[in-house]
């Protein structure tokens, strides 16, 4: 198992425990995103933690972005407090739609044998609507200078 399958394996499993957390039915790119920033030791890792996105703080922009959504149609979490969200009851399996995109963009335009583990990244970054990116525009993140910088080390390094 080259060190690429063995990241994604993780990536993709560990997903799945970040979406059973969250109750969600299937794993998104949000789910994949927190699995990835909780990988410590790794390049991708490495990046959010630079930009300020630990796990934690992957999980604080997801949470942003929620109160973010229910604000703009007139729904304030300041006015009561909102339950957690039961885990559940067994590990989704199965790619959510924004999951799915993420797969393909890993996949598509690139060899199997030149996969890196930043691509997962990168693939997560360019994602153009949806969760990922409002949490990552409402926390003030540079998302093109941080998918410039993950595209720069999958261009400078060699495995």
């Amino acid at each position: 198992m080259t060190t690429f399958q063995r990241y994604f394996h993780t990536i993709i499993t560990e997903g799945g425990v970040e979406a059973q957390r969250d109750g969600a039915a299937t794993i998104e790119a949000c789910h994949l995103l927190l699995a990835v920033a909780a990988q410590e030791g790794t390049a991708p890792q490495r990046l959010l933690a630079e930009a300020g996105l630990d796990h934690q703080g992957v999980r604080a922009a997801l949470q942003r972005e929620f109160e973010h959504s229910l604000n703009s149609v007139g729904v304030s979490t300041a006015a009561f407090t909102m339950p957690r969200p039961s885990p559940a009851l067994k590990r989704p399996s199965g790619m959510g739609a924004s999951g799915r995109q993420v797969l393909d963009r890993i996949f598509t335009g690139n060899r199997k044998k030149d996969l890196r583990p930043m691509h997962v990244l990168i693939a997560i970054l360019r994602a153009e609507v949806g969760k990922v990116p409002r949490a990552l525009d409402l926390t003030g993140v540079d998302r093109a200078g941080l998918l410039a910088r993950a595209v720069e080390d999958v261009t400078n390094t060699t495995e």
